[in-house]
């Protein structure tokens, strides 16, 4: 059994390793967004926009993907929504992600797609890092998860 255990967690390193490659695709031929999965973009989201060790944090940052996706405002998929430019960090889909967080964001973004949402979040489609704070009257905040403060807007 542990040597299962050991081929499995190999196996899940190869593929966080391949979904790290700077926007490759796992199996990649070509590169680019175009070549993403939905999944690995969600993971992308997660990984580089909350606190890769707070599952709460990666759950309420996949949210807010899905809100916009849900918004006729935003692109369609999520890869639409997590490549808009100046939405999410710089470089979200092309920066390698190297560290464990990577396979709790493909955990968490698994969760997200199969319909989990952080009902904390609400219909936030927004957020900023947490310690932040702007006194619009059009900003009413909801939450604060994962390193950032989730708000809705009027």
């Amino acid at each position: 059994m542990g040597k299962l255990r050991a081929t499995a967690l190999r196996a899940m390193a190869l593929v966080v390793v391949g979904t790290g490659l700077g926007g490759c695709s796992l199996f990649g031929i070509g590169f680019g967004t175009a070549q993403l999965s939905a999944k690995e973009c969600m993971m992308r989201a997660m990984y580089f926009e909350s606190n890769r060790s707070s599952p709460e944090g990666m759950l309420a940052v996949g949210t807010v993907v899905m809100n916009r996706v849900d918004d006729t405002r935003y692109p369609k998929s999520i890869c639409g929504v997590v490549g808009q430019k100046n939405q999410f960090a710089q470089g979200v889909l092309t920066r390698k992600m190297t560290d464990s967080g990577a396979v709790l964001a493909s955990q968490m973004a698994d969760q997200v797609i199969n319909g989990a949402r952080h009902a904390g979040v609400r219909s936030a489609q927004h957020f900023h890092t947490a310690g932040l704070r702007f006194p619009y009257n059009n900003m009413h905040y909801v939450l604060e998860a994962g390193g950032n403060e989730f708000y809705e807007k009027y």
